[in-house]
């Protein structure tokens, strides 16, 4: 059986989560761990998820501008999957860490999350003021279930 995959999605008061069925299928909130202005603080955090749930992929969303180029936010995305690589790669070697493989990393664009993920509350009947906290983890499942549709897409 295929090992999970894990949705991430950057923000600054928050980094949601959403993590997928052993299968592959569905995709489903994993909560959000709280960052205060700095997603970095995410890295332990997502990495402890990583190693409990045997992660095989990690998808984290890249906010690309409108005209599809890498503003601000996309570079800062790169550089998270970056130091998020570095800092399991170390932990591995040093023994605190232990995987049976390193989760592939990737980044998918991710415009329109939060809006597909603010209508998928609405409609879920969530109301508007309370969507805050749980837009970014919604959004985290919006990304990776794109993720597991475009895998299942080119199986067939």
């Amino acid at each position: 059986m295929p090992a999970p995959w894990l949705g991430v999605d950057l923000g600054d008061a928050r980094v949601g989560l959403a993590l997928s069925d052993p299968e592959l299928t569905f995709a489903h909130p994993a909560g959000n761990v709280v960052v205060e202005g700095d997603s970095f603080l995410a890295l332990d955090s997502v990495i402890d998820v990583i190693e409990q749930e045997s992660v095989a992929v990690v998808v984290v969303g890249l906010p690309l501008l409108l005209d599809g180029t890498r503003g601000r936010s996309g570079k800062k995305a790169v550089r998270w999957v970056n130091a998020l690589s570095n800092r399991i790669r170390v932990l591995m070697a040093d023994g605190s860490l232990e995987l049976n493989d390193i989760p592939q990393l990737r980044l998918l664009d991710e415009r329109l999350t939060t809006v597909s993920a603010h209508r998928q509350l609405r409609d879920a009947k969530v109301a508007g003021r309370d969507h805050r906290p749980f837009v970014d983890q919604q959004s985290a499942v919006v990304l990776l279930q794109s993720a597991l549709d475009s895998r299942q897409t080119l199986k067939e």
